[in-house]
């Protein structure tokens, strides 16, 4: 059972809207009730943390976004929609980076206060890093902390080998943009932003990133732009200067990693795992393929009909995994 200091923590955490140290807590409990040998009860404990982190803690002038019609049109092979619940409180990230993350959602909260003074929040932002690093999940994230829907820009269903079709396309992505709030994903942005000067480079290509350079610097909506790329090198200088961000992602270091481990097993009894040894082994993993490590670990685990995870465990499932860094 919870102890009375992790009630009191849920209760306080809950009634001060706290959603991150709410979540954390009742983890706590559950792994509590595992490590006491209450299985079931752990198990049940998650479902319901699950199905509560899909909800959200209740925000102070926050609205669930409502549904909105899926694209029709040129526009359904343009675009795909979803609502995420994502919450930054779900991410492992650098401190630095997570206060750039929150600054950014504070001022889309406050969007009216800082338009009232002549300022324009910070809603075009770029992020950069390999892959596996969180730029996706970034995106979500802010779609779910702004209880906004979550539009990805399908890059195949835009570039096309018609001369001019490309840049007509976009143009209905920024109409769109215009019509619609929310927060609007380029992903694999290099595919669309690659440099103008490169020597595999032809006109049209050129055509659409001239295209798109003139459509980020005169749109003026309320929706969020957010491009993600793992290549950032090959990226046309003269976009930096069009985003209002530019956050860099980077692989977890070593204390990151073990808070990422822990994190993901801590349903389970990891008192017999040797953190140094697994941080050891995961290192120069990104946070996707530590996620799937964990994943991994704890299935093996729970067939097994055990309620606690071992070093080798964790080894195993490391050893079994691809690598990308190879």
């Amino acid at each position: 059972m919870a102890t009375a200091e992790q009630l009191k923590a849920l209760l306080k955490s809950y009634s001060e809207g706290d959603e991150e140290r709410f979540f954390a807590t009742a983890m706590q409990v559950a792994a509590h009730a595992a490590r006491q040998g209450h299985g079931k009860l752990a198990r049940d404990l998650r479902e319901l943390i699950d199905t509560a982190k899909t909800k959200g803690l209740p925000r102070r002038g926050e609205r669930a976004p409502v549904p909105v019609v899926q694209p029709r049109g040129e526009l359904a092979g343009l675009l795909s929609v979803s609502y995420p619940k994502t919450r930054l409180s779900d991410m492992v990230l650098e401190p630095k980076l997570h206060a750039r993350l929150e600054r950014i959602l504070l001022e889309q909260r406050q969007r009216e206060k800082l338009l009232t003074h002549g300022l324009t929040p910070r809603r075009k932002i770029l992020l950069v890093g390999p892959p596996g690093t969180g730029k996706t999940l970034t995106a979500r994230a802010l779609a779910g902390e702004l209880s906004q829907p979550l539009f990805a820009i399908l890059l195949d269903g835009i570039i096309t080998k018609f001369m001019g079709e490309t840049a007509a396309k976009l143009r209905l992505v920024f109409d769109a943009l215009q019509r619609t709030r929310g927060v609007y994903l380029f992903d694999e942005f290099d595919a669309l932003g690659s440099h103008r000067t490169s020597q595999n480079d032809v006109g049209e290509i050129r055509r659409v990133l001239n295209s798109f350079l003139q459509f980020l610097e005169q749109d003026e909506s309320e929706s969020l732009i957010i491009a993600a790329t793992n290549h950032p090198e090959l990226l046309d200088r003269a976009l930096f200067r069009r985003f209002d961000d530019v956050l860099e992602y980077s692989l977890p270091d070593d204390e990151l990693a073990e808070q990422m481990l822990r994190s993901r097993l801590a349903l389970l009894d990891t008192e017999r795992v040797d953190w140094a040894q697994v941080v050891s082994a995961a290192r120069g993993s990104s946070y996707a393929e530590i996620v799937r490590v964990c994943e991994d670990a704890a299935k093996d685990a729970v067939l097994n009909d055990r309620t606690e995870v071992t070093t080798q465990d964790i080894l195993d499932a490391l050893a079994a995994r691809p690598s990308s860094r190879a």
